[in-house]
């Protein structure tokens, strides 16, 4: 193949208890990308659609994360690269995961795979660092990955997909404003107490057996997070009032998706999926804040072709 469309999904990291090492990916929100071989070498960002990003290589994050891919390969070519931009950057749920590793995972694809996912991970999440100060691996191992991911290690980089049950949904809202990952990383604390960490690595634990036997009230008494929502939380308008609402209208859970603003919940089943997603809109109704909302099954494949 000389060219390759893609679709890249959209992720929640996180998911509530589980900061830089869990993540998954959705299945009706994400980016779309063309990317193309060239004669020349190097990185050519050619259109950008739906968003005001850098067409500069070394300042958008596809660009950063396909020099990534490049500099590991003896490749005497290039690659021009399509961004149709789907994923609002700033909205929490992977905008530059998206592009980062749709990016990688089309080259690879176009150069008859000579990399495994975790490789792609690791160039990937030098897009991540661009973006905000941090390679983090949480939203483009999902994204690469499908499914539940578990980033086990960064040093080296190891990523464990979890079993996801068949009956789950995620509902995500996205309140019309930014919060940059950088800054929502800035305002968190650099030491926790033992026993806040103690009932966090429990919920991991807890999120991760729940998973695999598709124990939906495990997973629900689960998604808990003592550590970074508290104080991440202030950073979004009726945070509080979301979530109670969410868990009224039957979610097993709801949380913080990355680093905001946007809101997930986890639920069995599209209806109830659905009707979280009413009690959601209808908070931010009434607070006056413009929203987008996706209901989405669990995206099992991550990036694909179409």
């Amino acid at each position: 193949m000389e060219s390759i469309k893609i679709f890249a999904p959209a992720t929640i990291a996180n998911v509530s208890c589980g900061f830089d090492v869990l993540g998954l990916a959705l299945d009706t929100v994400g980016d779309e990308m063309v990317i193309r071989k060239t004669s020349q070498k190097g990185i050519k960002i050619t259109k950008i659609v739906g968003q005001d990003l850098p067409l500069e290589t070394h300042k958008n994050v596809a660009g950063v994360a396909g020099l990534a891919f490049l500099s590991a390969l003896n490749y005497d070519h290039g690659f021009e690269i399509e961004i149709y931009k789907n994923i609002k950057p700033g909205s929490g749920i992977g905008s530059s995961a998206a592009s980062s590793a749709g990016a990688v995972w089309a080259m690879n694809e176009l150069l008859g795979k000579p990399f495994n996912n975790t490789q792609l991970v690791q160039f990937a999440m030098e897009g991540e660092r661009l973006a905000s100060g941090v390679a983090h691996a949480d939203n483009v191992a999902p994204a690469l990955f499908g499914g539940f991911t578990l980033v086990r290690s960064t040093d080296p980089l190891e990523i464990v997909k979890i079993h996801t049950p068949d009956q789950l949904y995620a509902t995500v809202i996205h309140p019309q404003i930014e919060v940059k990952t950088s800054d929502a990383r800035e305002i968190l604390k650099s030491t926790v107490l033992l026993k806040d960490a103690i009932t966090q690595w429990a919920n991991v634990g807890g999120l991760i057996s729940g998973l695999y036997t598709e124990d939906y009230e495990l997973i629900g008494r689960s998604l808990h997070d003592t550590i970074v929502e508290p104080i991440r939380s202030i950073l979004i308008p009726a945070f509080d009032t979301v979530k109670r609402n969410s868990i009224k209208a039957g979610a097993l859970g709801c949380g913080i998706s990355g680093s905001g603003p946007s809101i997930f919940a986890l639920s069995k089943g599209e209806e109830t999926a659905e009707k979280v997603a009413a009690s959601m809109k209808s908070v931010y109704k009434n607070v006056g804040i413009d929203f987008d909302i996706h209901v989405s099954k669990i995206n099992q494949q991550g990036i694909k072709i179409i």
